[in-house]
């Protein structure tokens, strides 16, 4: 049937010979493409009388909406907590390098640091769409430092900031500037920390819960007040107590505001969480799980010293520490590796698996209606996987931006 081009004259992708992630089970049926965009191809056929103009075989693949990564820090050597003259450079590398392993939209992520760090990198990190440059940016994750002390993880001490009277002016001050930022890590049980989420909330950011010592009480006052994540879930907070279970409580509370979903960070990478917690977390939870790496800029490099920020950290095998301690301090996992380890360790679906790093970030975000699905109108933001959850081609917008070649390099 030949093309009718009155609505379009892009051509039309069609790919067949997949099984597709859509409506939480794996489809055997096409996906068709046109303009960076996912086509129902019901109306293309009834109401364009349109056919595709190129056709590929994707050999059995599984098609799954493209990774999201709200939470890392760098990668391949670079640090987005450093201030550094080739500061663009640096992200346009680690956002080129990660669509190998299948992310296609991420939050770059800065730990505590001094006000001029924020001054100097914020107004360089833009939201952007991704192609074949890298995945996309959708805005900063600023992870810091209105954080606990006891509970600071791999955060400098002597930037740690506490909110005073003015308590939204001290984060104004603090950042800079608002503009590129998504996501906000803060600790609930800190003074004025209510107004603080109130007024975030109100601009559109995420607020999320971590690196705190708040009790149960104090993480519901700040869903109440707008929080809706929890940053990298058992890590940097409270261990569950059964009289007072803290931020991890929040999984199951009964105070969450009707309609409201919580969400929560896990570093799946065999390290950070023990598989008995991940499984924990998932049963009690499973559609709030949302799949963080947390790497930092040793990732995709050698073992042996790199930074995260102002701290120097030492990687030894997939451990990652403040140097001369036993500290973990971000991880070198990647998002492929985590959404394998996560399906291993819970024995969940491959549909679970890969919804926990695309679906549900895209949930969180606010912006399921045009990432982390692949229904129709969404962006043909998506990936090629074998049965092994390897991935074999990248796609943003609908064009190839990595494909794994024959050799399997």
């Amino acid at each position: 049937m030949p093309s009718n081009k009155s609505v379009s004259d892009a051509p039309i992708i069609q790919f067949t010979n997949c099984r597709i992630l859509r409506s939480h089970r794996l489809q055997r049926e096409d996906l068709w493409v046109r303009e960076g965009k996912i086509l129902n191809p019901e109306k293309l056929f009834f109401d364009e009388k349109g056919s595709a103009d190129i056709q590929l075989d994707c050999k059995d693949s599984i098609i799954a909406p493209g990774f999201i990564d709200v939470q890392i820090n760098g990668g391949f050597g670079v640090d987005f907590s450093l201030a550094t003259d080739d500061f663009k450079s640096g992200i346009d590398l680690v956002s080129q390098k990660i669509l190998s392993h299948g992310v296609t939209s991420f939050c770059p992520t800065l730990v505590t640091s001094p006000p001029s760090v924020y001054h100097q990198v914020l107004p360089q990190i833009s939201i952007r769409n991704g192609g074949a440059h890298g995945a996309g940016i959708l805005g900063a994750h600023l992870e810091g430092p209105f954080i606990s002390k006891e509970k600071k993880g791999a955060h400098p001490e002597h930037c740690l900031r506490t909110f005073e009277a003015g308590a939204f002016q001290d984060l104004l001050a603090t950042y800079g500037s608002l503009d590129c930022v998504r996501i906000v890590t803060l600790a609930p049980e800190m003074k004025r920390s209510s107004e603080v989420i109130q007024e975030l909330t109100k601009r559109g950011i995420c607020v999320s819960l971590g690196h705190s010592v708040a009790n149960l009480s104090q993480a519901e006052e700040a869903v109440q007040h707008g929080a809706t994540f929890i940053t990298h879930l058992f890590n940097a907070m409270l261990p569950f107590h059964h009289r007072d279970p803290g931020i991890v409580g929040l999984l199951t509370s009964d105070k969450i505001p009707a309609g409201r979903r919580v969400f929560y960070g896990m570093i799946s990478d065999g390290i950070h969480t023990n598989p008995a917690a991940l499984r924990i977390a998932h049963r009690a939870h499973p559609r709030g799980l949302v799949l963080v790496t947390d790497a930092i800029a040793g990732m995709g490099l050698a073992p042996g010293r790199h930074t995260l920020g102002q701290q120097v950290v030492e990687i030894d095998g997939l451990n990652t520490y403040i140097a001369g301690t036993k500290t973990l301090s971000g991880s070198v996992a990647t998002m492929d590796t985590c959404v394998r380890h996560f399906q291993e360790a819970t024995g969940c679906s491959v549909e679970t698996a890969l919804e926990a790093a695309s679906l549900h970030a895209a949930q969180l975000l606010g912006i399921e209606h045009k990432k982390g699905t692949l229904n129709y109108d969404s962006d043909a933001d998506f990936l090629m996987l074998n049965d092994g959850l390897y991935v074999q081609a990248t796609y943003i917008a609908g064009e190839e931006v990595w494909r794994q070649d024959e050799l399997g390099m």
